[in-house]
């Protein structure tokens, strides 16, 4: 019998993502951010040529097991980078760079009992040069900084599938499909300025040094419904440093927050209830019982929120949420 599997990721750069000069070409239209892509992959050829993403890592796998003894008899893997385009706008002209690739990195498969693991990492840099200063000869870097994932498939000889993102650059955002093209991990953080300012060289897969990869679970279709609202309500933005606080438990407030990119921790009495990423909205439930906060949001790295008046969203969708907040919340207590 045969078991395969995939694991997909798509990486792209969220709207107010790009820090420093370099954002002047993306805010004069010069460059362009890029819309979320589906929660369902479909058709990646598809997604590359509309321009969808910067690159992607596909790793496909298999092993054949043995009927009568339960037994892994061979296996194999597939896939590779896939890189997409940058496209620069003049005026009316429009130049497109191909993005280069580096050479996947395929490390020998590992076998264990009962199972095999493979693990792969793709990505390369833009071909628009982005220059930078650095500290040694020449002192200035022409080429743009490397990006990447480093995907891991785990294949049992029962059908039990384990799919990871275990490295990835710290920019852009980093999205991972399963087998079925559903999406169920996301990169909790894009480092715009750590990334530029270290990811060539030896600081890279390919000079031997990965970068972990800080992963969240999928927002819900409520909050990608009611985040899409409150991105259209002229949001406040705030950013936050690691070991920050957003809000106190027993403060007073009306404003829903949306997680642009980072983690935020949610703390009642002192105690860990639960860490969100990007996608995730709260502070809900404040404005729902008219009181005063019910817990803490802390920044566990870096964060960027978006911030409205719980008034501009429908109550109705609010008291959903703070439902599934209540839900998930007890779970972790």
């Amino acid at each position: 019998m045969r078991h395969q599997s995939s694991v997909t990721s798509l990486s792209w750069i969220p709207s107010q993502a790009i820090e420093g000069s370099q954002k002047l070409a993306f805010d004069a239209g010069l460059a362009h951010y890029d819309p979320p892509p589906p929660d369902l992959l479909g058709d990646i050829e598809a997604l590359r040529l509309a321009d969808r993403f910067r690159f992607a890592n596909v790793l496909r796998g298999w092993i054949d097991v043995d009927d009568a003894s339960g037994k892994i008899t061979d296996f194999g893997s597939d896939g590779g980078r896939l890189m997409g385009a940058t496209t620069i706008k003049v005026g009316p002209m429009a130049r497109t760079f191909e993005a280069v690739g580096l050479p996947d990195i395929k490390k020998d498969p590992e076998q264990g009992d009962g199972w095999v693991r493979f693990v792969q990492t793709a990505g390369g840099r833009t071909g628009v040069p982005a220059p930078r200063r650095v500290r040694r000869a020449p002192f200035i870097q022409w080429q743009a900084p490397l990006v990447w994932t480093t995907l891991s498939l785990k294949l049992h000889a029962d059908g039990k599938v384990e799919a990871e993102m275990i490295g990835a650059s710290r920019f852009p955002r980093h999205w991972v499909y399963d087998d079925q093209g559903a999406l169920f991990l996301k990169s909790g953080l894009a480092d715009f300025k750590d990334w530029y300012r270290k990811s060539f060289g030896k600081h890279t897969p390919w000079g031997d040094q990965d970068s972990e990869a800080l992963v969240t679970t999928v927002e819900t279709a409520l909050e990608r419904q009611l985040s899409a609202e409150l991105m259209s309500g002229k949001p406040d933005f705030r950013r936050l440093k690691a070991g920050e606080t957003l809000v106190r438990q027993g403060d007073a407030g009306s404003d829903v927050f949306l997680i642009l990119d980072g983690v935020l921790r949610v703390e009642k009495d002192d105690k860990r209830l639960a860490e969100y990423g990007p996608g995730a909205m709260l502070g809900e439930r404040a404005h729902l019982e008219d009181g005063g906060r019910t817990s803490s949001l802390i920044a566990v790295t870096a964060c960027r929120i978006a911030a409205v008046h719980a008034k501009q969203l429908e109550r109705a969708s609010l008291e959903q949420l703070a439902t599934g907040h209540r839900r998930e919340d007890a779970e972790r207590v």
